[in-house]
């Protein structure tokens, strides 16, 4: 039985019990995208008071996540970078759009942009995923 990317998207986030303890929402997903977003709360401040950069990389690395797998292939992410632009704080509210760059065979290349509320950009990140071609 083939799986539509929301189903996939949902027995993902079903066993993801770091995604589910930040409150990730999913907006949106369709084959090769997906929109995440969560509120950020006070145990995810670093000592300055902002945002911890592993929260932020967390949000996008889920959004890579349900975008590579939402074609039906199981996909692990073998290489991620992600560039801090603006510092984030309590309160806020963080939207991670993922968009397929790439899909080849073997290897699928993603970019996230993670913005907050007033849509001003807070991070980007950038991830390579490999697919053994499983089956979800």
């Amino acid at each position: 039985m083939i799986k539509s990317p929301s189903e996939i998207v949902k027995g993902m986030m079903d066993n993801d019990a770091f995604s589910q303890w930040m409150g990730i929402h999913v907006d949106t997903v369709d084959t090769g995208t997906c929109t995440l977003s969560c509120t950020i709360q006070p145990e995810m401040l670093n000592g300055f008071n902002v945002l911890h950069g592993g929260i932020s990389f967390a949000l996008a690395d889920s959004a890579l996540a349900f975008a590579a797998n939402s074609r039906g292939t199981k996909c692990m992410s073998i290489e991620t970078s992600i560039s801090h632009i603006r510092p984030v704080q309590m309160g806020d509210k963080l939207t991670a759009v993922a968009t397929e760059k790439h899909r080849g065979r073997t290897i699928g290349v993603y970019e996230v942009v993670i913005t907050n509320e007033l849509d001003k950009v807070v991070a980007l990140f950038k991830g390579t995923v490999h697919s053994r071609g499983e089956k979800w």
